[in-house]
């Protein structure tokens, strides 16, 4: 596939992510309505790996909502939150407002971020979770990343797992409890095409474009990449657990997330690398 018709299938995701935003927003999913509680989507080891945040200049890719940006902000950072939906950013803007958060964000495709931001360097980039999915090529993606890190800065992306996907979501209504392989754990075959009017979240009908595109990247497509483009792997660890329940057989951890019953399979995995 040729990076013109990449660009194209990320414009018309980019108009999915505007039309899904409003609905996002009046979600139970996220309870924005409620009192604002960011750190809820962090796992424990997310604050074991990045270690001491305060005073870093911060750099959150793929932000969606900045939910996670407002903690990463909250925890000492000065935090940049880049998007490339138009609602997003907005939304974002407006949710730091009231938090009375100092977070700047900026909308630009990922692979635009060093231009948008003026070549800023970072200490830290942060990436996750359900981003790199929606990345045609990773390689490039390294690159970026690459360009964004001061020397020494570290990445953290922190991704639902390769196996979470292929397993796919809930089963239907007239399907049994089993959870079985319905899709590829490796890349390479092209974008998935998804055409759903409700997203991942509670609330009504998305409005306008329903069509997105997502391809599948395993591990070591994405350890690859990060290595070619001069990143040294520091740690990589996979959990079995998720921050909401994704099937019904889901049961709620001490950490209050969730976990499927044995035989225990990883849904999460962070990887920390360093420039």
């Amino acid at each position: 596939m040729t990076p013109d018709e990449h660009a194209r299938l990320m414009r018309a995701n980019q108009a999915n992510w505007d039309a899904r935003t409003p609905v996002h927003l009046g979600s139970r999913f996220y309870g924005l309505d409620q009192d604002l509680d960011p750190e809820r989507w962090f796992a424990p080891f997310e604050w074991e790996d990045l270690g001491d945040l305060t005073g870093l200049d911060l750099l959150h890719l793929q932000c969606h909502l900045g939910t996670e940006t407002l903690a990463l902000a909250r925890r000492g950072a000065r935090a940049v939150g880049l998007d490339f939906s138009e609602a997003s950013v907005t939304a974002a803007t407006g949710l730091a407002a009231k938090a009375g958060a100092d977070v700047t964000y900026v909308r630009a495709n990922v692979y635009d971020a060093v231009e948008a931001l003026d070549g800023r360097r970072f200490d830290v980039v942060y990436t996750g979770k359900g981003a790199l999915c929606y990345l045609p090529d990773l390689e490039r993606w390294a690159g970026v990343i690459a360009r964004l890190l001061r020397p020494g800065g570290l990445l953290y992306v922190v991704e639902f797992h390769p196996l979470l996907n292929s397993l796919g979501p809930k089963p239907e209504p007239d399907q049994g409890p089993e959870l079985l392989l319905r899709h590829d754990y490796l890349g390479g075959e092209g974008p998935v095409h998804r055409d759903a009017t409700h997203t991942y979240t509670d609330g009504p009908a998305v409005e306008g474009a329903t069509d997105s595109f997502e391809w599948m990247h395993g591990i070591g497509e994405v350890v690859t990449a990060l290595t070619r483009a001069g990143l040294n792997i520091r740690h990589l660890r996979e959990s079995d657990e998720l921050p909401w329940p994704r099937w019904p057989q889901m049961q709620r951890t001490p950490s209050g997330w969730w976990r499927l019953p044995a035989p225990r399979i990883p849904l999460l995995y962070g990887l920390l690398a360093q420039r």
